[in-house]
């Protein structure tokens, strides 16, 4: 996951700060949608037992009770292994579809140099796949990587790009994915919906975060709201649905309620304490 300029990690998820001098003050849109419940036990399950089976050594290890159970204390970190080298690569993706962006918007931009790091861990497939549907697309970009900002709810967040496709104004946020069996890219998991309609009602945009300023959210009227599944084999554009949104809305806003209470209960401390035997009354014999 990139880290943008205003944002911190915390003890209670990713923060967001007016200015790079200022406290972290409210968390991000990702860390509001995390309050979510998933459930994701039996994918660390089938990836550990997984890692487990393809392991080289697991023949020579039956029998052998202590190298056993090395490679069973290996295989149960096979999921951490596997999300951070996703997060890592996905950061790399981003990093280039933002460069490729700003290089389209006559801006400074650093897009060969972001394509050479997905060359040199043989990721350049991405790159080609995001290529031909900015192309297609015919992608106008109007702003990448911008940080948002809402008061009123409480929440701030950065949104990969805003660009004019179609003849519409479409908020953009892409999602780097594996590829199926079919060689079809996966689809974007739909709590992007969440995700965009919070950037949709963004109240502010940053304009300068060293000295925290802010101005006007500019794409308050976006008409479309576009997770974009990335690929090595193709990329899958997925439009949320105009008619869920409000929901969708309030089940964000729902969650940033969620966020503030469990701060606010682990802000209390230990919320047991240790109960000791009552004290029994000594009874006095009575005097003659």
């Amino acid at each position: 996951m990139t880290t943008p300029r205003l944002a911190t990690a915390t003890d209670f998820g990713r923060m967001y700060a007016r200015s790079v001098a200022s406290e972290p003050r409210v968390p991000s849109i990702t860390t509001v949608i995390s309050q979510q419940p998933m459930d994701l036990g039996g994918w660390h399950g089938y990836m550990a037992a997984k890692d487990l089976a393809d392991n080289p050594r697991l023949d020579a290890a039956l029998g052998r009770p202590a190298e056993l159970r090395r490679l069973v204390s290996q295989a149960a970190g096979a999921a951490e292994r596997y999300r951070d080298a996703a997060s890592e690569r996905g950061d790399r993706v981003h990093e280039y579809c933002e460069q490729a962006a700003l290089r389209a918007m006559g801006r400074s931009h650093s897009a060969e140099e972001a394509r050479e790091r997905l060359r040199e861990h043989g990721e350049e497939r991405y790159a080609e796949q995001f290529e031909r549907w900015f192309e297609e697309f015919g992608v106008e970009p109007l702003a990448a990587e911008v940080t948002v900002w809402n008061e009123t709810v409480g929440y701030a967040g950065t949104l990969d790009l805003v660009a004019r496709i179609g003849g519409h104004v479409c908020l953009v946020d892409y999602k780097t994915k594996g590829t199926d069996r079919a060689g079809r890219v996966k689809p974007v998991d739909p709590k992007v919906v969440m995700q965009l309609v919070a950037g949709l009602k963004a109240e502010e945009q940053v304009v300068d975060a060293e000295a925290g300023t802010w101005e006007p959210w500019s794409y308050p009227e976006a008409t479309v709201l576009m997770g974009v599944a990335v690929g090595e084999t193709e990329v899958r554009p997925w439009r949320a649905r105009p008619e869920h949104l409000p929901q969708h809305w309030h089940q964000f806003v729902a969650l940033r309620r969620s966020w503030e209470t469990a701060r606010r209960v682990a802000e209390l401390g230990e919320p047991l304490l240790e109960l000791p035997p009552p004290v029994r009354s000594l009874t006095v014999p009575a005097v003659d």
